[in-house]
C-alpha cells in the first residue's frame, strides 16, 4: 500500500504517503488513493482527528513528473489535474480538522496539500516552494490553495522565481502554524492533535464547514450565514451541555449531538 493507515490514541489518525522511492509524488494512484482514504476517515464516526505526512526522506514533491511526462494527450493532463483539485477539496470540505506534518520537502502539488490542511507543522529545516517555473510549467492549482494561506507579493515572489522558502519563513508568512527541531515535531503535532480531539466533534464540523465557506463571501452576507450557523450549533446538545458546564465549572460531557 502505497498509503497508510494507522489508528492512534484518542480518535486520532495517522495518514501517511508511503512511497519514498518517488517522494512521495502525488501520482494518479496516490490521488485516488488518498481520495478514498480520506472520503472513509470522513465517514467513520471514531475519527476526529486526521494527520497527514510523507514517509522517507521528505513530506512530498507533488507530481511525478515521469507520469507526467508520458501523459502527452490534453484530456488526461486535465483529468490528473482534475483529480488533484479533488483531494483538496475533499480534505477542505471534509467534516475532520487535517493536520499536515512536514520534514523535507513540500513542493508544487506538496506544497499545495499542505496549504490544502487546515493546520501545518514542520521540521526547521522544511522547504516549501511552487517552482513549476523553473520547468516551464507555472504551479496554477498549487497556488489556489498557497495564494488562500499567504499575501500576494510572497506568493508571487513563490510563484514568479520557484525559489524554496524555510519554515521560520513559511510560518512568519502563515503557511504553517510553527514548526519544531525532528525530534519534538511528533510530540507537538499530537499534543495539538489531542487537543482538538477533546472537543465536540459536532461542533467542529459545524465549525469547520462555515469557516471556508464564510472566506469567500462579501461580508455582509457572510454575517448572515454565520448567524444561521451559530444558530444551528446553539440548537445542538453539546452546545447546551458545554454551556452548562462551564457554568457549573466541571469538564463537559459531549454525546456528538
Amino acid at each position: 500500500m502505497n498509503i497508510k493507515v494507522k489508528n492512534l490514541s484518542d480518535g486520532i489518525c495517522s495518514v501517511i504517503i508511503n512511497e519514498p522511492n518517488t517522494y512521495n509524488s502525488l501520482s494518479f494512484k496516490n490521488l485516488n488513493d488518498l481520495i478514498k482514504v480520506f472520503q472513509n476517515l470522513d465517514k467513520d464516526k471514531k475519527t476526529k482527528v486526521i494527520i497527514l505526512e510523507g514517509a522517507g526522506k521528505g513530506f512530498s514533491a507533488g507530481h511525478n513528473l515521469n507520469e507526467v511526462k508520458n501523459l502527452k494527450k490534453k484530456n488526461k493532463y486535465q483529468k490528473l489535474f482534475n483529480l488533484c483539485s479533488k483531494l483538496m477539496l475533499q480534505i477542505v470540505e471534509g467534516k475532520k480538522p487535517v493536520i499536515a506534518k512536514v520534514h523535507g520537502a513540500a513542493y508544487a502539488a506538496g506544497c499545495q496539500l499542505v496549504a490544502s490542511c487546515d493546520l501545518a507543522y514542520s521540521t526547521k529545516d522544511a522547504l516549501f516552494a511552487t517552482p513549476g517555473v523553473n520547468i516551464g510549467l507555472f504551479c496554477s492549482t498549487p497556488m489556489v490553495a498557497v495564494s488562500r494561506k499567504i499575501n500576494r507579493k510572497p506568493m508571487m515572489k513563490m510563484l514568479l522565481t520557484g525559489d524554496p522558502i524555510k519554515a521560520p519563513y513559511a510560518k512568519e508568512i502563515g503557511l504553517i502554524n510553527n514548526y519544531y527541531s525532528k525530534s519534538k515535531l511528533n510530540t507537538e503535532v499530537l499534543k495539538v492533535a489531542k487537543k482538538i480531539a477533546s472537543k465536540s466533534n459536532l461542533t467542529i464540523k459545524i465549525g469547520k464547514q462555515a469557516f471556508y465557506k464564510q472566506l469567500e463571501m462579501p461580508l455582509r452576507k457572510a454575517y448572515g450565514y454565520t448567524s444561521k450557523m451559530m444558530t444551528l450549533n446553539m440548537m445542538a446538545m453539546d452546545a447546551k451541555e458545554g454551556i452548562s458546564a462551564f457554568l457549573e465549572k466541571r469538564k463537559p460531557k459531549w454525546r456528538n449531538k
